[in-house]
């Protein structure tokens, strides 16, 4: 039996709300339609700096952004051509404002008000993901990776790179039970020196083409290596509160605004030595293949660097097996939210590190389940 199913993905980078339909049948699927709505650079700017929000303007922007994905939603169902009562259910992450897996009190947040996405599209909505694995003792996160071992553990070892705003790897393969975490950043540290060289007018390194006009600095490198974050073994997961503009200004200073194009160079080959690192303490099985998805797929010079670091592994974008780059997450929280409406646990206790099984997320209701 097949099931069409909608997922919304916002990241750390905060370009946009990227959404995907996809036909799931056993353990195939078919990604219909998929696309990413940039983000009005008012709001952008809003989400950047959500955790200084006032509670009231935090609230706003929660129903403001449950209107954007929305209209994702939407969009990609017009462009399928296939009306909402056909799909069974959407799958929103939403867009984390803070994540504190290791504070004193543990929480975890994420705004896009699902009843919004519900109202607006008929549709079931399951979100508030992360929530339920984070009360069960797990990290909350990453919770990509019961996808990633649905469609792809029942080959040879692979490891399966997200590029988002913060990047996390999975391992998988038939004979090993499955591994994941969080690398450390992903696009952030890019698109936030990126923001500096450009003096506001871009949001990213668009090709990485701007990262070739400075010099790699490997000594802010190996200063960045040292990080407490990197030697944390897993499961364990990272983002914003680590990874953001004080860091760039402790590692660099006033070279920050002077050379920043030396930054950029430095954290966009940071980023794959980050990894590459990450793979060498942490998964010391031999790969096969490291399959790579998300936005920085489009960043060649981060997939050379990513390349090289990890030669002779071979390096594939996820586009290879019918998913496009961008696609990858907003299918797998499709997935996950399916697994939910069918009552079926939908993460991988051994990856967050929770202490059982659970399913997660909260459902809200469509008005198409009543008809």
């Amino acid at each position: 039996m097949s099931a069409l199913a909608l997922g919304l993905m916002s990241g750390t980078s905060c370009d946009g709300v990227s959404a995907a339909l996809a036909r799931f049948q056993g353990r195939s699927l078919r990604v219909v339609a998929e696309r990413t709505s940039p983000y009005p650079e008012r709001m952008a700017r809003r989400l950047r700096r959500a955790a200084a929000l006032s509670v009231p303007e935090l609230s706003s922007l929660n129903i403001e952004l449950g209107e954007q994905f929305a209209r994702a939603a939407l969009r990609v169902l017009r462009a399928a051509k296939i009306p909402p009562a056909r799909v069974a259910v959407i799958g929103s992450h939403g867009h984390t404002v803070y994540h504190g897996p290791d504070d004193p009190i543990r929480s975890t947040l994420q705004i896009g008000e699902p009843a919004v996405i519900a109202e607006r599209t008929g549709l079931a909505v399951v979100a508030h993901f992360r929530q339920r694995d984070l009360a069960a003792g797990g990290q909350g996160a990453p919770l990509v990776p019961a996808f990633d071992e649905a469609f792809f553990g029942g080959g040879p070892v692979r490891a399966l790179q997200n590029l988002g705003g913060i990047a996390n790897v999975t391992r998988v393969g038939r004979t090993l039970p499955p591994l994941a975490f969080d690398t450390g950043p992903g696009n952030c540290l890019i698109d936030l020196t990126t923001a500096i060289a450009s003096r506001g007018r871009l949001r990213y390194d668009a090709s990485g083409h701007l990262a070739l006009r400075g010099r790699i600095d490997h000594r802010a490198v190996e200063r960045l290596w040292r990080h407490p974050y990197f030697r944390l073994a897993p499961p364990k997961s990272t983002g914003r509160e680590l990874f953001n503009e004080s860091l760039l200004r402790q590692l660099f200073g006033i070279r920050l605004r002077r050379t920043p194009y030396d930054a950029l160079a430095t954290v966009t080959y940071f980023t794959a030595y980050s990894i590459a690192e990450s793979y060498r303490r942490f998964l010391p099985e031999r790969l096969r293949e490291v399959i790579v998805s998300g936005g920085g797929v489009r960043n060649r010079t981060l997939m050379r660097h990513l390349s090289r670091l990890l030669a002779p592994v071979p390096v594939h974008s996820i586009a290879h097996y019918g998913i496009p780059a961008q696609a990858k997450e907003p299918v797998a929280f499709a997935y996950l939210a399916l697994r939910a409406v069918t009552g079926r646990s939908n993460h991988l206790p051994r990856t967050t590190g929770a202490r059982r099984s659970c399913v997660l997320g909260c459902i809200t209701p469509g008005r198409h389940a009543l008809d």
